[in-house]
């Protein structure tokens, strides 16, 4: 019981040190520059909601484009790792364990090595400023570790059923739509979920490539909200929380499939 008690009291801190940040965010958002100078860390009357306002009006343009870069890299990545897991997982040819081994390698390579070469790459196709120079690195990060879950997830199911089908008739196509892809859908949810974190807290590659303030996304863009609102500290943190809300409701809404797919199995089947 005792050790029960001191698992629960240090999961309990460590719950409360994580959430604290976005306690003093909170309470923060809804400050005035006087409120937040004389009471820092205590929420203070009246409360200053017109701060939401404000902060909405200058990242729902930064917001956008990361739900167009977001949905943009999902489909693609979500397309391309699931044929690949599929043919990894379920075609036996030669060289197939060749191929996923150095798929799996690629993970080993760090991004900062080719962050130089890839803009070099971007500048010569004249892609700078554009949405694609935005969407391919994310495509061509996420399609490794996406390759690797599907592949993973889908030696899971199993093979009877695509053995029954194939008695039926059904060809390679079939199988992959009919039987895989539905099946398929919690570790889908997971390069998801792992695609929009990795769109949302990028910052250094969207500096790097996008001057253009339309097209920057809402991590670069509240760096430049903050030099906008200079000393507003209630509206800049209000845009900070708005930032992260997307986020936080995906997670909470898709937790179930997220573990099931990192877990390879279908939701409650554990």
């Amino acid at each position: 019981m005792s050790r029960q008690w001191g698992v629960k009291t240090a999961l309990t801190i460590l719950v409360a040190v994580g959430l604290f940040p976005y306690l003093f965010m909170l309470t923060t958002s809804v400050k005035d520059n006087l409120q937040f100078s004389e009471n820092y860390w205590v929420p203070v009357l009246p409360f200053h909601w017109e701060n939401y306002a404000t902060a909405w009006e200058q990242i729902q343009p930064y917001l956008l484009a990361s739900v167009i870069v977001a949905a943009a890299a999902i489909v693609l990545i979500v397309v391309l790792s699931l044929v690949a897991g599929f043919v990894l997982a379920r075609y036996a040819f030669p060289g197939r364990t060749f191929f996923f081994v150095v798929i799996a390698a690629l993970m080993m390579v760090p991004s900062i090595s080719s962050l130089i070469p890839l803009f070099v790459m971007m500048r010569d196709f004249d892609l700078l400023n554009t949405y694609p120079v935005l969407i391919i690195p994310h495509v061509a990060g996420g399609v490794v570790i996406g390759t690797i879950l599907m592949k993973t997830f889908i030696e899971g199911i199993p093979q009877e059923l695509f053995d029954a089908a194939r008695v039926d008739g059904a060809g390679g196509a079939r199988l992959f739509l009919s039987i895989m892809t539905p099946l398929s859908l919690p570790v889908i949810g997971t390069v998801a979920l792992i695609t929009i974190n990795g769109v949302w807290n990028d910052f250094f590659w969207p500096l790097l490539t996008i001057t253009e303030n339309e097209l920057r996304t809402v991590s670069v863009g509240l760096l430049f909200f903050q030099g906008q609102s200079g000393t507003e500290y209630g509206p800049m943190f209000a845009g900070y929380l708005l930032a992260s809300v997307p986020l936080l409701v995906l997670f909470t809404f898709l937790s179930k499939y997220f573990l099931a797919g990192v877990q390879g199995g279908l939701p409650g089947s554990h």
